[in-house]
């Protein structure tokens, strides 16, 4: 969990920024993205060089050769940031402008990598030597901190802390996923050294590196020491489509700097039909927009034939089935009204999800776990694609806190349902004694359809009303009376002590 000193630090950062003119949230937060990289990229480069030596293999550092910019060239090891940030103000800001941003710009030699396309056009905005001086230097600063604290996720909190910042998030659906949703999501999934994973509407790339790290973490050894494991989770496992290209190169950025070498970052609105993805993905992890209704030209004709809609939330369900594999998982989170809606395009996608394919899990979550952004409520939908039905019973979840705070702050609280919802979902097969009046409990396929495939949860549970008696009229009159007379006696003792004293 990040601290308050390390926000504070994050914020003097955010703060040089802001009074040296780079005034857009997103301006900030990409040129932050970038430093931060190059930073991580010297780190990386160091590791890898240490372990290789352990292990007695060859390793060539990135910045071992002389690197040449047209016609100019300079030594490599000038444009390591544990060396050039050491340089005076005005060097430093020349390196930075005229070699290092260059230099991570041709990284990789394939013109089609994601890095290499959103790299390309990245421009380096700070306007003043003395400004990057400051940047630096707190950069430091953080990281120092962050070294200290010596969790495994401080960075991809600190990261997630920035993301908050963002100004024009909730604009256009655009509501940041936090990262604690996200692993809850992906470690209900536990996802698989041979899965190819998409997000296609991936925003900063949150629930990929989320999956990443899963992955590095619960099947290291199949995925980091198997060559064939590895190439694939370094080149195709990892799939991710945005319509903002701050945030791919944001998102592809992300993921390089937590070891995902190549990942297929594109811009792309999937929703049309420039996506010709079909049946191409065994997991896709989502948050999509809900931004409310598009106009039906633009959407693909096949999502259309689905469920007739403008409702962006709908037609991204239809779009999971069309994209996933059969028997390729999703979960994503969805709007309540997709739950209850009573539209014939709502009640089609639900059909849809019982009757054609396995609806697994529905997690009902509070409608504090969006703020600042939003008070929206929201579920986590998880099913199977398998095209002939297959569903049996739902489980439904009723989750009541998350670990934070439902206020615009989510400051850190102790009730947490995630870890409770991931171990009973792990275990569905202990779920079937489980009465209507707890937090989790299965449907039958039969009464969802019965009641016109209604997936809110309030249509099923149960609430326990425990009868409360109280004493009798009288009673309750005389107590009164009796704590009436004992304050007047009080009250006549403290004015006799105070007139005691005064005298």
């Amino acid at each position: 969990m990040i601290t308050g000193e390390l926000k504070n630090k994050i914020d003097s950062l955010w703060e040089i920024f802001w009074t040296g003119g780079l005034t857009n949230p997103l301006d900030v937060i990409e040129q932050m993205t970038y430093l931060m990289f190059i930073h991580d990229l010297d780190e990386a480069d160091d590791t890898r060089a240490k372990e290789s030596a352990m292990l007695g293999l060859p390793y060539e550092s990135l910045f071992s050769k002389e690197v040449k910019i047209g016609e100019r060239a300079i030594e490599g090891s000038q444009l390591k940031w544990s060396v050039l940030r050491d340089f005076p103000a005005g060097r430093k800001y020349s390196i930075m402008q005229e070699w290092v941003f260059p230099f991570i710009k041709t990284l990789h030699g394939n013109k089609e990598s994601a890095y290499s396309k959103y790299m390309a056009d990245a421009i380096f905005k700070i306007p003043a030597p003395l400004m990057l001086d400051k940047i630096v230097t707190a950069l430091d600063a953080i990281y120092a901190q962050m070294a200290q604290l010596q969790t495994s996720d401080v960075r991809g909190d600190v990261y997630e802390y920035l993301l908050d910042k963002l100004a024009t998030a909730g604009v256009n659906g655009q509501f940041r996923t936090p990262r604690h949703i996200i692993r809850m999501m992906v470690d209900m999934m536990e996802p698989r050294a041979d899965e190819v994973i998409c997000d296609p509407a991936c925003g900063t790339a949150g629930f990929l590196v989320a999956a990443s790290e899963y992955l590095k973490e619960h099947r290291r050894q199949e995925v980091l020491f198997n060559r064939a494991n590895k190439n694939h989770y370094m080149n195709d496992m990892f799939h991710g489509y945005d319509m903002d290209r701050t945030m791919l190169r944001i998102g592809a950025m992300n993921m390089m700097t937590h070891g995902v070498d190549n990942p297929f970052i594109e811009y792309r609105d999937s929703l049309s039909d420039q996506n010709p993805d079909r049946e191409a993905y065994s997991l896709i992890l989502a948050n999509p927009p809900f931004k409310g209704s598009l106009d039906e030209d633009i959407v693909s004709t096949d999502l259309l034939k689905l469920c007739k809609t403008k409702k962006t939330e709908l037609l991204f369900i239809a779009l999971f089935l069309r994209m996933l594999k059969v028997g390729g998982r999703c979960a994503c989170i969805v709007p309540d009204g997709v739950l209850f809606g009573s539209s014939t395009a709502h009640r089609a996608i639900r059909t849809e999800l019982v009757e054609n394919n396995r609806l697994e899990a529905v997690v009902s979550m509070p409608s504090g776990v969006f703020k600042p952004y939003a008070g929206v409520s929201t579920a986590v939908l998880i099913f199977t694609k398998t095209g002939h039905g297959g569903t049996d019973k739902v489980w439904f979840y009723d989750m009541q806190a998350d670990g934070r705070s439902l206020d615009d702050k989510r400051s850190p609280i102790a009730e947490n349902d995630i870890p409770d919802i991931v171990e009973r979902f792990h275990h569905l097969n202990q779920e079937a004694g489980r009465k209507r009046t707890d937090k989790s409990f299965l449907v039958p396929r039969q009464e969802i359809a019965d009641n016109g495939y209604d997936l809110s949860i309030n249509k099923y549970k149960q609430t326990e009303y425990v009868p409360v008696t109280y004493p009798p009229t009288g009673e309750i009159m005389a107590n009164l009376r009796s704590l009436e007379t004992k304050i007047g006696q009080e009250m006549d003792a403290l004015e006799a002590l105070l007139s005691e004293q005064e005298h």
